[in-house]
């Protein structure tokens, strides 16, 4: 409680001295919990630059990486409330706040990496953005976060080899399903305990890109990377609602076109880092890449395309338009 009151303070005063200048510009204060040399900070230094020039100045975006503003789920409760411009978290996470992101967390529901960029660039993308306008945030862009596998200390070929695994996962209901209905014990553990929890045997394995390998050194603890590939789930970006309707129209094309333009810059630049990463996950930590036969790992996990359909009309629309575009 404390920790969280002092976040709520400190963002406060930091947005009032803010508000004070604002007919001077607007300074848009972005938070992620990501490292500085990770590519999405990258990126999103390449839109605020970009969002400087677009705006002549009017609109500038100062980002705070590694959780300097509060974990993912605090940002965005900040940002819900106003106290907090921008976010960067990612679908899975975003679950609890929209059930329309969770249509993008569904295992295999992209066909590949060109169907998951199309989607993401969509107006099923749209959708989704602004699906959580009346709950205090809108969305801005999609950023491509790789597709996730499972990392252990032996293969997983199959939903057989997980069983009786505990993997962690993030606390997301569809990656806690999706583990069940593997055979695995999903086990929900913050990103930031992971490495050791890994180390000691809190926990047999997690399913994460293989960035994570290398670059918060998960590869020195797991040691076999398994390709099925079961989910690719998006970063995304958003600003708080009452931010929005108060930018100038001008300003809030300029923050949407950076947008636009920096979700290409960003991957292009995530997927050479990927192949760089597998590439110094393979060579200086030794980890065994393993390719797996994805059919058992998709017909274990079907039923959850049709059992998120049945929830709501809207979801199932947004299903269906996904696999349509796949087309």
């Amino acid at each position: 409680m404390f920790r969280k009151s002092h976040l709520i303070g400190a963002v406060l005063t930091s947005a009032l001295m803010v508000g004070a200048t604002v007919a001077e510009a607007k300074t848009l204060k972005v938070s992620h919990n990501l490292p500085t040399d990770n590519p999405a900070h990258i990126s999103l230094e390449f839109m605020a630059k970009r969002v400087k020039e677009l705006s002549g100045g009017d609109v500038k975006m100062r980002i705070f990486a590694n959780a300097q503003l509060g974990t993912q789920r605090e940002s965005v409760e900040l940002m819900q409330n106003g106290l907090l411009d921008m976010a960067r978290s990612n679908a899975a996470e975003m679950e609890a706040f929209e059930e329309s992101y969770s249509a993008l967390t569904l295992p295999y529901i992209f066909e590949s990496e060109e169907h998951y960029y199309k989607v993401l660039t969509s107006d099923v993308a749209e959708d989704v953005f602004m699906a959580s306008k009346d709950k205090g945030f809108v969305g801005l862009a999609f950023m491509v976060d790789g597709s996730r596998s499972f990392y252990a200390n032996k293969e997983i070929n199959s939903p057989a080899d997980l069983k009786g695994m505990k993997i962690r996962v993030q606390p997301s209901p569809s990656a806690i399903q999706m583990v069940e209905l593997l055979g695995g014990a999903p086990t929900p553990i913050s990103f930031g305990e992971l490495y050791s929890a890994l180390q000691q045997g809190v926990v047999d394995g997690a399913e994460n890109n293989p960035q994570a390998l290398v670059d918060v050194r998960h590869g020195e603890v797991a040691k076999v990377y398994s390709r099925d590939e079961h989910t690719m789930i998006p970063g995304v970006l958003m600003i708080s609602t009452k931010v929005w309707d108060g930018l100038e129209a001008d300003s809030q094309k300029a923050l949407k076109t950076a947008a636009r333009e920096m979700m290409d810059f960003h991957r292009d630049l995530y997927n050479k880092q990927t192949l760089e990463a597998i590439e110094a996950a393979k060579t200086k930590l030794e980890v065994k890449f393993v390719e797996v036969e994805k059919g058992p790992f998709i017909s274990a996990v079907l039923p959850m395309h049709d059992a998120l359909a049945e929830k709501s009309p809207k979801l199932a629309d947004l299903v269906a338009r996904i696999k349509g575009l796949a087309k």
